[in-house]
């Protein structure tokens, strides 16, 4: 059997909706950076962009654990002598919530041409509208473990008689 291997052409990329209300900003971003990357993708394969969008809303109910909200500082660099600007994580979420959320994808990401490749189809948005609807983005959730989980409205019903609810 010959080993399949994909082509940047063949990809048909999916459409995927993270809701950030009260979930680990560390554990969403790991969630994200996966889907991002394609390793969630039976034919992923690491130097091609196999990845497909996420979308992420409510980035303003992103939660941090322990004292890390107190503590956390975000810094940049303006490219001037003495240029180096500090802002703490409440300071920030309160003015740009979706560059908290961006900056820790993308940390999680490839550091090469491939990873901002990657990073341009992460989409992230402050409140719950998102201007996403033509795309039908699937929602997904992950547990505690950070497996992904699809979202779906079909009921699972047993269809081996070994597994019949009947005694």
């Amino acid at each position: 059997m010959p080993t399949t291997i994909p082509s940047g052409k063949d990809i048909k990329r999916k459409w995927y909706l993270l809701d950030a209300s009260g979930k680990t900003l560390g554990r969403l971003a790991t969630q994200a950076a996966s889907v991002l990357a394609g390793k969630t993708s039976p034919l992923y394969t690491p130097y091609i962009d196999m990845g497909d969008h996420v979308v992420i809303i409510n980035a303003e109910k992103i939660v941090l654990t322990g004292l890390k909200s107190d503590q956390k500082l975000y810094r940049r660099y303006t490219g001037f002598p003495g240029g180096l600007r500090e802002e703490s994580f409440i300071k920030l979420l309160a003015r740009r919530p979706e560059a908290i959320v961006e900056q820790a994808v993308k940390g999680m990401l490839p550091k090469s041409k491939l990873g901002r490749q990657m990073a341009t189809k992460l989409k992230v948005y402050k409140g719950a509208q998102h201007p996403h609807l033509a795309q039908q983005p699937v929602a997904m959730d992950f547990h505690a473990s950070n497996a992904p989980k699809v979202l779906t409205s079909k009921v699972m019903v047993p269809t081996h008689p070994a597994h019949s609810l009947e005694g």
